[in-house]
Protein backbone atom coordinates (compact mmCIF):
# COMPACT_ATOMS: atom_id res chain seq x y z
CA UNK A 1 0.00 0.00 0.00
CA UNK A 2 1.54 3.32 -1.10
CA UNK A 3 0.97 6.03 1.09
CA UNK A 4 3.57 8.75 0.22
CA UNK A 5 1.15 11.16 -1.09
CA UNK A 6 -1.42 11.06 1.44
CA UNK A 7 -2.72 14.11 3.00
CA UNK A 8 -1.77 15.04 6.85
CA UNK A 9 -5.12 14.67 8.14
CA UNK A 10 -5.14 10.75 6.45
CA UNK A 11 -2.23 9.70 7.70
CA UNK A 12 -2.55 10.51 11.14
CA UNK A 13 -5.51 8.10 11.23
CA UNK A 14 -3.71 5.58 9.52
CA UNK A 15 -4.93 2.36 10.99
CA UNK A 16 -3.00 -0.08 12.39
CA UNK A 17 -4.28 -2.69 9.30
CA UNK A 18 -1.92 -0.67 7.40
CA UNK A 19 1.18 -1.91 9.76
CA UNK A 20 3.01 -5.30 8.67
CA UNK A 21 6.27 -6.44 8.52
CA UNK A 22 6.31 -5.90 4.74
CA UNK A 23 5.95 -2.32 4.80
CA UNK A 24 9.10 -0.70 4.27
CA UNK A 25 9.79 2.59 5.15
CA UNK A 26 10.41 3.52 1.69
CA UNK A 27 6.23 3.07 1.08
CA UNK A 28 5.87 4.96 4.17
CA UNK A 29 4.33 9.06 3.62
CA UNK A 30 7.00 12.12 4.15
CA UNK A 31 6.77 12.60 7.64
CA UNK A 32 4.73 15.41 8.51
CA UNK A 33 5.99 18.77 10.28
CA UNK A 34 4.22 20.31 13.13
CA UNK A 35 2.42 23.67 11.89
CA UNK A 36 4.41 26.73 12.18
CA UNK A 37 4.07 27.86 16.29
CA UNK A 38 3.37 24.46 17.55
CA UNK A 39 6.16 22.51 19.21
CA UNK A 40 7.63 19.21 17.94
CA UNK A 41 7.27 17.40 21.09
CA UNK A 42 3.56 18.01 21.34
CA UNK A 43 2.51 17.03 17.57
CA UNK A 44 2.50 12.93 16.96
CA UNK A 45 4.96 11.43 14.27
CA UNK A 46 6.24 8.22 13.04
CA UNK A 47 10.04 7.45 12.13
CA UNK A 48 10.26 5.59 9.21
CA UNK A 49 13.73 3.65 10.74
CA UNK A 50 11.10 1.86 13.50
CA UNK A 51 8.55 0.18 10.93
CA UNK A 52 9.44 -3.15 12.19
CA UNK A 53 10.16 -2.21 15.56
CA UNK A 54 6.76 -0.69 16.30
CA UNK A 55 5.25 -3.94 14.76
CA UNK A 56 7.21 -6.31 17.23
CA UNK A 57 5.27 -4.07 19.80
CA UNK A 58 2.09 -4.76 18.61
CA UNK A 59 3.39 -8.12 18.42
CA UNK A 60 3.48 -8.48 22.02
CA UNK A 61 0.11 -7.50 22.32
CA UNK A 62 -0.43 -10.71 21.40
CA UNK A 63 0.92 -12.24 24.69
CA UNK A 64 -1.01 -9.81 27.02
CA UNK A 65 -2.49 -8.58 28.69
CA UNK A 66 0.08 -7.20 31.15
CA UNK A 67 0.65 -6.24 34.85
CA UNK A 68 3.84 -3.81 33.78
CA UNK A 69 4.67 -1.99 31.32
CA UNK A 70 7.81 0.06 30.59
CA UNK A 71 8.60 2.49 27.52
CA UNK A 72 10.08 5.34 26.46
CA UNK A 73 13.57 5.50 24.47
CA UNK A 74 17.05 3.52 24.27
CA UNK A 75 17.16 3.89 28.32
CA UNK A 76 14.59 2.08 28.63
CA UNK A 77 14.78 -0.29 25.52
CA UNK A 78 18.00 -1.18 27.21
CA UNK A 79 16.39 -2.84 30.23
CA UNK A 80 16.26 -5.87 27.11
CA UNK A 81 19.84 -6.42 26.48
CA UNK A 82 21.77 -4.93 29.04
CA UNK A 83 19.57 -4.86 31.75
CA UNK A 84 18.15 -8.12 31.18
CA UNK A 85 20.18 -10.43 33.90
CA UNK A 86 19.19 -7.63 36.34
CA UNK A 87 15.78 -6.97 35.55
CA UNK A 88 14.92 -11.20 35.60
CA UNK A 89 17.02 -10.88 39.13
CA UNK A 90 14.93 -8.28 40.72
CA UNK A 91 11.43 -8.28 38.86
CA UNK A 92 11.33 -11.41 36.42
CA UNK A 93 8.28 -12.87 38.50
CA UNK A 94 6.01 -9.61 36.93
CA UNK A 95 4.45 -10.42 33.48
CA UNK A 96 6.05 -7.58 31.94
CA UNK A 97 6.65 -5.80 28.42
CA UNK A 98 9.18 -3.48 27.16
CA UNK A 99 7.89 -0.95 24.45
CA UNK A 100 10.79 1.40 24.40
CA UNK A 101 12.31 2.56 21.72
CA UNK A 102 15.74 3.51 20.73
CA UNK A 103 16.24 6.73 19.26
CA UNK A 104 12.62 7.90 19.95
CA UNK A 105 11.91 11.46 21.26
CA UNK A 106 8.66 12.49 22.65
CA UNK A 107 6.66 12.84 19.95
CA UNK A 108 7.25 8.98 18.98
CA UNK A 109 6.31 7.96 21.76
CA UNK A 110 3.04 10.00 21.54
CA UNK A 111 2.47 8.90 18.04
CA UNK A 112 2.49 4.92 19.31
CA UNK A 113 0.45 5.19 21.93
CA UNK A 114 -2.21 7.16 19.51
CA UNK A 115 -1.75 4.00 17.35
CA UNK A 116 -2.72 1.21 19.21
CA UNK A 117 0.40 0.48 21.07
CA UNK A 118 -2.32 0.06 24.76
CA UNK A 119 -4.65 -1.94 22.58
CA UNK A 120 -6.40 -4.12 25.11
CA UNK A 121 -3.98 -3.27 28.11
CA UNK A 122 -4.60 -1.74 31.58
CA UNK A 123 -1.60 -3.00 33.55
CA UNK A 124 -1.36 -2.02 37.54
CA UNK A 125 1.93 -0.09 36.80
CA UNK A 126 3.51 1.95 33.75
CA UNK A 127 6.97 2.77 33.89
CA UNK A 128 7.94 6.32 31.44
CA UNK A 129 10.91 7.66 30.90
CA UNK A 130 11.53 9.93 27.83
CA UNK A 131 13.28 13.45 26.89
CA UNK A 132 16.79 13.14 26.74
CA UNK A 133 16.44 12.42 22.43
CA UNK A 134 14.74 16.01 22.65
CA UNK A 135 17.86 17.35 23.04
CA UNK A 136 18.26 21.41 22.23
CA UNK A 137 14.49 21.85 22.72
CA UNK A 138 12.31 24.32 24.76
CA UNK A 139 12.29 22.04 28.30
CA UNK A 140 8.75 23.33 28.84
CA UNK A 141 7.96 22.43 25.04
CA UNK A 142 9.13 18.46 26.01
CA UNK A 143 7.47 19.16 29.72
CA UNK A 144 3.88 19.96 27.77
CA UNK A 145 5.02 16.72 25.44
CA UNK A 146 5.42 14.61 28.13
CA UNK A 147 1.81 15.36 30.17
CA UNK A 148 -0.06 15.07 26.64
CA UNK A 149 1.39 11.18 26.92
CA UNK A 150 0.29 10.87 30.86
CA UNK A 151 -3.04 12.15 29.72
CA UNK A 152 -3.10 9.17 26.51
CA UNK A 153 -1.84 6.16 29.69
CA UNK A 154 -4.66 7.68 32.10
CA UNK A 155 -7.13 7.40 29.13
CA UNK A 156 -6.45 4.48 27.52
CA UNK A 157 -5.47 2.28 30.85
CA UNK A 158 -8.29 3.49 33.28
CA UNK A 159 -6.60 1.53 36.18
CA UNK A 160 -2.95 2.06 35.99
CA UNK A 161 -0.21 3.95 37.96
CA UNK A 162 1.90 5.81 36.13
CA UNK A 163 5.71 5.58 37.51
CA UNK A 164 7.27 9.19 36.15
CA UNK A 165 11.03 9.24 36.06
CA UNK A 166 13.17 12.19 35.29
CA UNK A 167 15.41 12.44 32.92
CA UNK A 168 18.40 10.59 33.81
CA UNK A 169 22.15 13.07 34.24
CA UNK A 170 23.92 12.58 31.24
CA UNK A 171 28.03 13.49 30.07
CA UNK A 172 30.60 13.44 32.40
CA UNK A 173 31.07 16.74 33.71
CA UNK A 174 28.71 17.95 36.95
CA UNK A 175 28.63 21.14 35.83
CA UNK A 176 27.66 20.88 31.68
CA UNK A 177 24.99 22.80 30.58
CA UNK A 178 23.06 19.85 29.23
CA UNK A 179 22.73 18.94 33.29
CA UNK A 180 21.00 22.59 33.67
CA UNK A 181 18.90 21.32 30.49
CA UNK A 182 18.05 18.68 32.19
CA UNK A 183 17.26 19.90 35.67
CA UNK A 184 14.74 21.94 33.73
CA UNK A 185 12.92 19.37 32.27
CA UNK A 186 12.43 17.46 35.93
CA UNK A 187 11.48 20.36 37.68
CA UNK A 188 8.38 21.00 35.34
CA UNK A 189 7.50 17.30 35.19
CA UNK A 190 7.94 17.04 38.80
CA UNK A 191 4.84 18.75 39.15
CA UNK A 192 2.66 15.80 37.38
CA UNK A 193 3.17 13.86 40.74
CA UNK A 194 -0.49 14.47 41.81
CA UNK A 195 -0.36 11.94 44.57
CA UNK A 196 -3.38 9.44 42.53
CA UNK A 197 -2.46 8.17 39.60
CA UNK A 198 1.27 9.71 38.72
CA UNK A 199 4.38 8.98 40.79
CA UNK A 200 7.39 10.77 39.64
CA UNK A 201 10.40 9.90 40.98
CA UNK A 202 13.78 11.78 39.96
CA UNK A 203 16.83 8.87 40.86
CA UNK A 204 19.47 10.39 39.03
CA UNK A 205 21.76 11.51 41.87
CA UNK A 206 21.90 8.13 42.64
CA UNK A 207 24.07 7.24 39.44
CA UNK A 208 26.64 9.93 40.29
CA UNK A 209 29.50 10.70 41.97
CA UNK A 210 30.08 12.38 45.73
CA UNK A 211 30.95 15.60 43.17
CA UNK A 212 28.50 15.01 40.69
CA UNK A 213 30.91 13.41 38.20
CA UNK A 214 28.94 10.76 35.94
CA UNK A 215 31.59 7.71 35.65
CA UNK A 216 31.83 5.24 32.54
CA UNK A 217 31.27 2.13 35.21
CA UNK A 218 27.85 3.38 35.78
CA UNK A 219 27.26 5.17 32.25
CA UNK A 220 29.83 3.74 29.74
CA UNK A 221 29.33 6.59 27.45
CA UNK A 222 27.76 8.66 29.91
CA UNK A 223 24.30 8.13 28.90
CA UNK A 224 23.38 4.62 28.90
CA UNK A 225 23.79 2.48 31.97
CA UNK A 226 25.92 -0.24 32.54
CA UNK A 227 24.78 -3.55 33.88
CA UNK A 228 26.09 -1.94 37.52
CA UNK A 229 23.73 1.08 36.59
CA UNK A 230 20.97 -0.76 35.61
CA UNK A 231 21.44 -2.35 39.24
CA UNK A 232 21.56 0.82 40.73
CA UNK A 233 17.83 1.88 39.38
CA UNK A 234 16.04 -1.65 39.85
CA UNK A 235 17.05 -1.12 43.49
CA UNK A 236 15.90 2.71 43.23
CA UNK A 237 12.59 1.86 41.77
CA UNK A 238 12.03 -0.90 44.23
CA UNK A 239 9.77 0.69 46.83
CA UNK A 240 7.21 1.82 43.82
CA UNK A 241 7.51 -1.88 41.95
CA UNK A 242 6.93 -3.21 46.11
CA UNK A 243 3.50 -1.13 46.46
CA UNK A 244 2.30 -2.40 43.15
CA UNK A 245 3.49 -6.06 43.33
CA UNK A 246 4.01 -7.28 46.71
CA UNK A 247 6.91 -9.09 47.07
CA UNK A 248 4.74 -12.15 48.82
CA UNK A 249 2.52 -11.95 45.44
CA UNK A 250 4.77 -11.79 42.70
CA UNK A 251 6.33 -15.13 43.51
Amino acid sequence: MILTRLPLVAALLLTLTCWTYAIDSTDLWPVPQPPPGTPRAIFPVPRMDWVSRFQGNLDKLKNGPYDLILDGDSITDFWQTTGKDVWKAHYGSIKMADFAISGDQVQHVLWRLQHGELAGQDPKLIMLMIGTNNGGEDPKEIADGIKLLLTEYETRCPDAHILLLGVFPRVAAAKAPIRDWVAKINALISTYDDGKRVTYLDIGAKFLQPDGTLTADIMPDFLHPSAKGYEIWAGAIQPVIDKYFPPAAAK
